[in-house]
C-alpha cells in the first residue's frame, strides 16, 4: 500500500510541478505551483526537499537582485519576459487561433509547429 501511495503522489506531484514549471513565465502562479509540486513531492521524496530549498532560496536571491536594479534593467527583463511568453504562445498557435476568430488569415500569425 505504501508503494502504491507513493507512486501515486509522485505521478501528481510530477504533474503539478510540470503545469508549473509551464506557467513560469506567463502572469499568474507559476511559481507558487512549481512550490506546491515540489511540496507535495517532498513529503515522501528527500531529493524534492532539497530540490525545493535550493529553488526557493534562490527564487528569493532572484527576488532581491530585481528590486535592487536600475529601472532600466527591471525594463530589460520584463521586454525578455514577454518575447517569451509571446513566441510561445505563437509557436502554441494561439495567434493563429485568436486570428481565426477575428477572421484573420495572415501567414505571420500561424505556428511554424502546427500542421493544418
Amino acid at each position: 500500500m505504501n508503494t502504491t501511495y507513493r507512486v501515486a503522489l509522485g505521478g501528481f506531484g510530477g504533474l503539478v510541478l510540470i503545469a508549473g514549471l509551464t506557467m513560469v513565465p506567463y502572469p499568474g502562479p507559476g511559481w507558487l505551483i512549481v512550490f506546491a509540486g515540489l511540496g507535495l513531492l517532498a513529503t515522501e521524496f528527500a531529493w524534492a526537499h532539497r530540490v525545493n530549498t535550493f529553488a526557493k532560496h534562490h527564487y528569493h536571491r532572484w527576488m532581491r537582485w530585481i528590486a535592487r536594479q536600475h529601472p532600466v534593467v527591471k525594463l530589460a527583463v520584463m521586454t525578455a519576459t514577454c518575447a517569451i511568453v509571446l513566441v510561445t504562445l505563437w509557436l502554441m498557435g494561439a495567434f493563429s487561433l485568436v486570428g481565426g476568430w477575428l477572421g484573420l488569415r495572415w501567414g505571420w500569425l500561424r505556428s511554424p509547429l502546427l500542421i493544418g
